[in-house]
Parts: structure tokens; C-alpha cells; sequence
């Protein structure tokens, strides 16, 4: 049996999962998200917890039953409480703003980095060198910040760039002098 897969989702009051044949909806006070429900796999719901369980023990349906328990725990986690990505700008002159559906990162290019904030997630910025991506579903929280982060990853030697903010950059040691 899987330890993940076999392992109850709870549920907190003000969610609704929705299963169908080959989805689960999932709703609650910050939004939908929608699973996919591979077959073979089923859930039942009962009151406050949701139990995920397989047809049999095939080697893909145990790594599919363990895969469509923590994405339901992630999206209860996503709809009830959501999720949070926080990056740092390192760097003189780096700087980030929000403006309209847009972001706008000066990153030590020739020309300002204007990024489109997507459906479903928002974009806030503190001190300008500070940006929090925060949304319902952790795919794509995960996604944007990935796709910001690389926008100007942070360099070995100085530490500049945008990094996560929990994230640490080993540092190289640079030239010696003659």
C-alpha cells in the first residue's frame, strides 16, 4: 500500500471536493481547482475526509494513487488557505513594480522586463525588491515564480539576480590578484 495515497485528505469546513469520472473539483473560500483523476484511481468522500484508493496493485497505478493524493491535499491546501512564493531581487538598480497586468522588472538589461501576470495567480510587490506570487493553485504559483526566477538567476559570484527568499546561493570565489 502506498504511505502517501493510503493516508486520509482532510477536508476543512467551507470545501467541497466534487468527484466525477475523471476529475475531481475542488471548492472553497479562495477558488476552484480542478484535478485530474487518472483511471483506476478512485475517491470517496465521507464528511470531513476524503480517502483516495486503486483498482489494484500494478506498479503504475501505486505511483498514480500516491500522485492523486497529494495533488486533492494541494488543492484542499490551495482553495482553503492558497499558496505563497516569495522572491528577492539582489542587486543595484534591480527593481521590481506592478503595474495593470504587467510586471515590471528592471534587471540590469538595456531595457525594462515587462512579464503578463496570468489567470489565476496575483502579483504583489513590497520594497520593490521584494515579489510575493500568491494564487490557488500550487502548479502554477510554482510555474510563474520559476519563470520570473529566470528572467536573471542569481549569479555565483556577487549573489545578483532574483532568487527565492529562501533559497541560498553558494557563493565562488572570484579572481585573485596578481
Amino acid at each position: 500500500m502506498s504511505r502517501i495515497g493510503k493516508q486520509p485528505v482532510a477536508v476543512p469546513q467551507g470545501v467541497t471536493i466534487t468527484v466525477s469520472r475523471d476529475a475531481l473539483q475542488v471548492k472553497g473560500p479562495k477558488g476552484t481547482v480542478a484535478t485530474p483523476l487518472p483511471g483506476g484511481i478512485t475517491c470517496k468522500v465521507d464528511g470531513g475526509t476524503a480517502v483516495v484508493s486503486r483498482r489494484n496493485d500494478e506498479r503504475t497505478q501505486r505511483a498514480l494513487h500516491g500522485l492523486t493524493r497529494a495533488l486533492l491535499a494541494n488543492a484542499v491546501k490551495g482553495v482553503s488557505a492558497g499558496w505563497i512564493r516569495d522572491l528577492e531581487i539582489q542587486g543595484i538598480g534591480y527593481r521590481a513594480a506592478v503595474q495593470g497586468k504587467n510586471v515590471e522588472l528592471a534587471l540590469g538589461y538595456s531595457h525594462p522586463v515587462v512579464y503578463p501576470i496570468p489567470e489565476g495567480v496575483s502579483i504583489t510587490v513590497e520594497k520593490q525588491t521584494r515579489v510575493t506570487v500568491s494564487g490557488v493553485d500550487r502548479q502554477k504559483v510554482g510555474q510563474v515564480a520559476a519563470e520570473i526566477r529566470s528572467l536573471r538567476p542569481p549569479e555565483p559570484y556577487k549573489g545578483k539576480g532574483i532568487r527565492y527568499a529562501n533559497e541560498v546561493i553558494k557563493k565562488k570565489v572570484g579572481k585573485t590578484g596578481a
